[in-house]
């Protein structure tokens, strides 16, 4: 469920592009907002539909992974918009999922993501990161910072605020729905049924017992969010349908691969953590052939090899038969429908 350090680097490094659609621009403002919670300042980028006449540019490229293209501080449409608050997997960055928001925007949304203090590239800490519920806190603060701007402020239509993520992401996304964790149902899972992410906490040294058990079984939701959406969310097994029961705004489940190619620790069927069956009102979307980092950034012709020859996690290589470009469309056009963009 952790995003390797190496491939999830996405520099601001600009490569020739062709010029997207004039009709179709997204806009892309990055900045830091104070996280007192954190003790320190929060990163965050804003895409939103930009005014006609908006030149989009290169972005986010590097060896690894294609650029995608936006234009930075350009003017936003008039009008209100739905506003879409994107969070990332564990390790990983806002940049990862720049292409989704990116599609978003095109489509008519704000989306707001932030890179998650302890648990991002280049800030990351296993014992630290795990405490889920302060992701909720970031991105609450994130909207509130967003409703109080006053140039975006205005654009938010406050009746369509949605949350989505990926990987650990996604439980970020549901936990701002309603779901709650359980955290010694967790334990219990990693004893019995120790997935990839058990692992790694294992590999880490993360001791279960020290997190705040009362804090990660909250409720940490937020009545502003009306929709959810989750790609292969983590976190989710020993759950209980109590723990579902909070979850009662629209929800989209995104699982990606099959059999072998589908990651153990986000698996969410009957097979897996079982999240489906305790969550009978979601829409469940499966895309196969397709692994659980195939919606992370399209690929350059020499990633696969750089990675491999970094002995980095196989992040560029999906499933045969896969088409990186096709899975991320079906996801683009599942996010739609479900946040009513179409």
């Amino acid at each position: 469920m952790r995003h390797s350090l190496a491939t999830l680097c996405l520099s601001f490094a600009v490569a020739v592009a062709p010029i997207a659609s004039l009709a179709e621009i997204a806009g892309l403002r990055e900045g830091h907002m104070p996280a007192p919670h954190h003790g320190r300042d929060m990163a965050y980028a804003l895409w939103y539909p930009a005014q006609p006449g908006a030149i989009p540019m290169p972005h986010f490229g590097n060896p690894v992974f294609q650029p995608i293209l936006a234009a930075i501080d350009a003017t936003p449409a008039e009008g209100r918009n739905p506003l879409v608050l994107l969070s990332h997997g564990l390790g990983g960055h806002y940049r990862s999922l720049g292409w989704l928001a990116t599609g978003l925007a095109k489509a008519g949304a704000l989306v707001l993501a932030v890179n998650h203090p302890e648990s991002s590239f280049g800030d990351f800490d296993m014992q630290a990161g795990l405490r889920h519920w302060t992701r909720a806190q970031d991105l609450r603060l994130a909207l509130d910072h967003l409703l109080a701007d006053p140039v975006f402020g205005p654009l938010v239509d406050p009746e369509r605020i949605s949350a989505v993520g990926f990987s650990y992401g996604g439980w970020t996304a549901l936990g701002l729905g309603g779901l709650r964790g359980n955290l010694a149902g967790y334990a219990a899972a990693c004893t019995l049924q120790p997935t990839r992410h058990c692992d790694d906490i294992a590999r880490a040294g993360v001791d279960l017992a020290q997190l705040d058990a009362a804090l990660w079984d909250g409720d940490h939701s937020d009545s502003r969010i009306g929709r959810v959406a989750a790609i292969d969310p983590g976190l989710t097994y020993g759950l209980t349908a109590q723990d579902a029961a909070g979850l009662r705004v629209p929800t989209l489940l995104v699982q990606l691969g099959m059999g072998t190619d589908r990651l153990d620790a986000t698996d969410i069927s009957a097979q897996g953590s079982y999240l489906t069956a305790l969550l009978p009102s979601a829409t469940l979307v499966q895309i196969a052939p397709a692994a659980h980092f195939s919606v992370l950034p399209l690929c350059t012709a020499q990633g696969a090899a750089i990675l491999r020859d970094e002995g980095d996690d196989p992040v560029c290589t999906d499933p045969d038969g896969a088409l990186r470009a096709d899975i991320h469309a079906q996801v683009l056009t599942a996010m739609r429908a479900h946040l009513g963009l179409d």
